[in-house]
């Protein structure tokens, strides 16, 4: 018995056989499938799965992160199919795999960003060196404080670490890091993290959506396209509730002007009174500018509403799943209803 997978990047679907793994079965069939290690260990045979069911042996989770995993990805060398299925490799700046780092940093500098977020820059005193990818996040622990989930929104090449961090109402981090956290404070930081990271090779138009704290990754998108030159334009809209949501907008607006092909908006859903800015949500001032997304991509972090929206209108105008790179920011309360659900 055998199943047929079909790859996206060749023309004809191979045939696996039962029990066989999927990069067993291409390389057998002269598939020329990304590898290296083929057991589980490397990374390097990352892949979609678009479509089918696979059972996967045991792998290293520095290969395959729990995040990637739900995401939808697998590697190749360890999935077995049980149905006919459909996967693709990831393109050659997807298969970005960055070591995985414990470092031991302490709190550089702390400055207020808006009435509810923080910007908290670490400098790293050990456990490096930290290479990640703009967009990526990480696991930070500060002392005696449950570990959260933060995206950087320093560039790759920049020395301190950079983190916006948004008061929660009963959160017990983000209110410590609002109340308590000092400069001098020890602080751990485990990464990097997540799939939402620039296409350095990618040469058509992008869209870069934030909401609230969502700039962080972003910011770190955009810093980072500027500085390696990459001169394709870039759209860049902020989504905030009202004008005192807003923060680094001269900062945004001086990379734009650096960057020269790249635009900033801010939007307001909620405004207080009278303003000139666009108004409504992030995704309705999105389908008003633009219409086509074809040979786009769209790098997107916020409230998971927002995130949502924007990736059903972006579908909806032609752009591919695969070039959408969307980064939800669940609260703790919102990941623990999801998991009651499941």
């Amino acid at each position: 018995m055998s199943f047929s997978v079909k790859i996206r990047q060749h023309d004809a679907p191979i045939q696996v056989e039962t029990g066989e793994t999927i990069l067993s079965a291409a390389l057998r069939q002269d598939v020329p499938y990304p590898h290296g290690c083929q057991s589980g260990n490397c990374g390097a045979c990352k892949s979609h799965l678009h479509s089918g069911d696979v059972e996967m042996s045991p792998y290293s989770e520095f290969a395959l992160s729990e995040d990637e995993r739900a995401r939808g990805l697998i590697l190749a060398c360890r999935s077995v199919p049980w149905e006919d299925s459909e996967v693709a490799w990831l393109d050659a700046d997807e298969a970005i795999v960055h070591p995985r780092r414990t470092l031991q940093c302490h709190v550089h500098r702390i400055d207020d960003a808006t009435h509810d977020i923080r910007r908290v820059w670490l400098k790293i005193d050990g456990g490096g060196p930290f290479t990640f990818s703009a967009g990526q996040y990480a696991q930070v622990t500060f002392d005696g404080q449950p570990a959260r989930d933060y995206s950087m929104a320093n560039r790759p090449d920049e020395p301190l670490l950079e983190f916006h961090i948004r008061h929660l109402p009963g959160g017990a981090t983000s209110v410590y890091v609002g109340s308590k956290l000092a400069v001098g404070d020890a602080v751990t930081v485990e990464g990097p993290f997540g799939m939402s990271y620039l296409r350095e090779l990618h040469t058509g138009p992008i869209l870069a959506l934030a909401g609230g704290s969502g700039l962080a990754p972003i910011l770190s998108v955009c810093r980072t396209a500027a500085a390696k030159g990459l001169n394709q334009p870039i759209h860049f809209m902020f989504g905030v509730r009202d004008e005192r949501d807003i923060y680094l907008e001269d900062e945004l607006r001086a990379l734009a002007t650096a960057h020269g092909n790249m635009d900033v908006e801010s939007v307001l859903s909620e405004p207080s009174a009278e303003t000139a800015r666009p108004t409504g949500y992030l995704h309705e001032r999105v389908a008003q500018r633009f219409t086509d997304f074809d040979g786009w991509k769209a790098y997107l972090a916020g409230p998971p509403p927002m995130v949502e929206a924007a990736q059903t209108l972006l579908e909806s105008r032609g752009m591919l799943s695969r070039d959408i790179h969307a980064d939800a920011f669940y609260t703790e309360a919102e990941k623990a209803a999801l998991g009651d659900v499941g």
